[in-house]
């Protein structure tokens, strides 16, 4: 449906430039999304995959050994779409303190992002509503170091930003004037807590297009505006844990994306967009299924494989077990983790690189890094994609 565009222009100087800044018309859209029977049955389906991705916890062990390398896959694609090059490897190195020739300022962003994401988690479970403030408290998370730590962590802009283009004249897009974001920002809460509004998968992504465009800080915005999904559906307890993400999807398809934005702006075309929204719910969310399901094949069938070793089995599969932990560590963490000798860990280290099981890193006799190798190609599968 085109309802004309979805909010106002107003003229406001930016870098010595008179430019026309838009301020979007409140939550939620009017009138009300047509939900016509392609529609309805696409949020089915993103509902039924959601479900299915909520009781992931049935298919695995331990929830939390998937968890901790799938917050870190999603922090590395996140940050990757503002330009970041650095790897899960990389991450996950950088978290050992062990990350030679790894940009230090794209690591540093990335491990803030998970950062943020767990501290936005803490205060939703502690009972701390998904607002205004929380969402400054995670940007200032966000930003607390490296690039962009200069640009007012915590806070909502004082000055007006643009998106595309080299000075606002010739931008893309130019968000509302700094004097409409509290004001906008304010409206967004409200809608997040309408008692009345639309299921929460609707309302994620009706919220997700509204703060990309009033794009109330001076930098992070993309990455807090993916993280707000996931802390809305698990706020709203659709999600037990945080395991819908979205990036890799946005990444994927990354210019119908900024197509589909604008089109809600110019056009108030809302329900394109919202199928292409519940389209990546439901694709993620079975992808994050299949990928759940993999790591539970992979870890049977080595422990298998290392059950067959006799007697140094024991060991071996104490070892196993903390690569499945983290799944890049080095033989000090795993003894600390197992509590084994260091030589009873590098031995049994060096019987599961034999197995094919682990790979080491580095190339060094001493301070030697492993990976679990099969793990992590299951995470990666599709993020190196353009």
């Amino acid at each position: 449906m085109r309802r004309g565009t979805t909010g106002r222009y107003e003229t406001t100087v930016a870098g010595g430039e008179r430019v026309r800044a838009f301020v979007p018309n409140p939550l939620p859209p009017k009138p009300a999304l047509s939900f016509d029977a392609s529609l309805q049955r696409q949020l089915a389906l993103a509902h039924l995959a959601v479900g299915r991705l909520d009781s992931i916890s049935t298919l695995l062990p331990d929830t939390q050994l998937f968890l901790y390398a799938y917050i870190r896959k999603e922090a590395v694609l996140s940050s990757r779409i503002e330009g970041t090059q650095s790897s899960l490897s990389d991450l996950l190195l950088f978290e050992i303190n062990e990350a030679p020739g790894v940009p230090m300022d794209d690591v540093v962003e990335v491990s803030n992002y998970v950062a943020a994401l767990e501290h936005g988690l803490k205060r939703l479970r502690g009972g701390f509503p998904l607002s205004n403030r929380l969402i400054r408290e995670i940007h200032g998370v966000l930003l607390s170091r490296g690039r962009g730590s200069g640009k007012h962590p915590g806070q909502f802009r004082r000055s007006q930003n643009w998106i595309g283009g080299s000075r606002p004249g010739n931008a893309s897009f130019v968000p509302p004037p700094a004097h409409a974001v509290q004001d906008s920002m304010s409206r967004l809460e409200r809608f997040l807590h309408d008692d009345n509004g639309p299921p929460e998968l609707v309302r994620a992504g009706l919220a997700h297009v509204q703060f990309e465009t009033i794009h109330p800080f001076l930098d992070g915005n993309g990455r807090i505006g993916r993280l707000l999904i996931t802390l809305l559906l698990c706020g709203a307890g659709v999600l037990s844990e945080p395991l819908l993400y979205l990036s890799l999807y946005l990444k994927q398809n990354r210019s119908r994306y900024y197509d589909l934005l604008d089109a809600v702006r110019r056009t108030g075309d809302w329900e394109t967009w919202m199928a292409f929204f519940l389209e990546g719910v439901r694709e993620t969310s079975e992808g994050a299924v299949a990928a759940a399901r993999r790591l539970t094949e992979l870890f049977r069938a080595d422990h298998e494989r290392i059950a067959a070793a006799g007697r140094r089995a024991g060991s071996m599969l104490r070892v196993h077990d903390a690569l499945k932990a983290r799944p890049v560590t080095s033989l000090p963490n795993v003894a600390r983790r197992t509590r084994l000798t260091p030589p009873t860990v590098g031995t049994a280290m060096d019987e599961l690189v034999a197995l094919g099981i682990a790979r080491e890193l580095t190339g060094r006799r001493r301070d030697r890094v492993f990976s679990y190798a099969a793990y992590l190609k299951i995470l990666n599968e599709g993020s190196d994609s353009p």
